[in-house]
């Protein structure tokens, strides 16, 4: 029996194969080069804003507009509010908030020239770059790192009322009511070690933040 024909059916699955296989690879290439963000210019720095407190948001909406009407997103790159998430505990409840890490101030990636200097300045709601006298000083990368860094951080900060040394009195559990001082507070667990006086002896009961509350 002749078994060329079936060979060279084999052959062309294979080549067929192979071309497929190129075919992915270029598109995946591709696409991982589309995700790739361009070099920033040389002279790209973060600098620092100054704004009234609590209008940080409505001056990052107004600069970003501004950057793109004015045709300077190729030398004003990023506009940062630096926030973080906390957890606060209010009324035996636990409630998470974003919090401003630096109010009154936002971070601007940018190439600072008189035009970009300008857009940024008078954008309304902007009193000042932060600097020595006219001049803006640019952040250092192990600054902007450290505060973009805590910006990503998974877990939020948990946001307690009371200090080490402090009176509280537990709400709930076997020692409801009872009253004691705070001996170790542990932000990562939510833990909070509490002293309890029993029969004259200080004994130290590890509790939830949310079981205490300021006496």
């Amino acid at each position: 029996m002749n078994n060329a024909p079936e060979n060279g059916a084999v052959h062309d699955n294979l080549a067929d194969d192979v071309a497929v296989n190129q075919d992915d690879d270029l598109l995946e290439n591709a696409e991982g080069e589309e995700q790739t963000e361009p070099p920033r210019p040389e002279g790209t720095e973060w600098y620092v804003i100054h704004s009234y407190s609590g209008y940080e948001n409505k001056v990052e909406k107004n600069l970003k507009h501004r950057i793109e009407s004015m045709g300077m997103s190729d030398r004003i790159f990023q506009v940062v509010v630096p926030t973080e998430e906390e957890v606060e505990l209010k009324d035996g409840h636990r409630r998470t908030i974003e919090r401003r890490v630096f109010p009154g101030y936002i971070l601007v990636e940018m190439v600072l020239d008189e035009d970009s200097w300008y857009v940024v300045r008078n954008t309304p709601g902007v009193t000042g770059f932060v600097g020595s006298g006219s001049k803006p000083t640019p952040l250092r990368p192990d600054e902007v790192d450290k505060i973009l860094k805590r910006m990503e951080a998974e877990a939020p900060k948990i946001k307690v009322s009371f200090k080490v040394g402090e009176k509280v009195r537990i709400v709930e559990g076997p020692f409801e009511d009872f009253m004691g001082s705070v001996d170790e507070i542990d932000l990562d667990r939510g833990r909070v070690r509490v002293l309890v006086n029993f029969f004259g002896r200080e004994t130290p009961i590890e509790l939830d933040f949310l079981q205490v509350e300021r006496a």
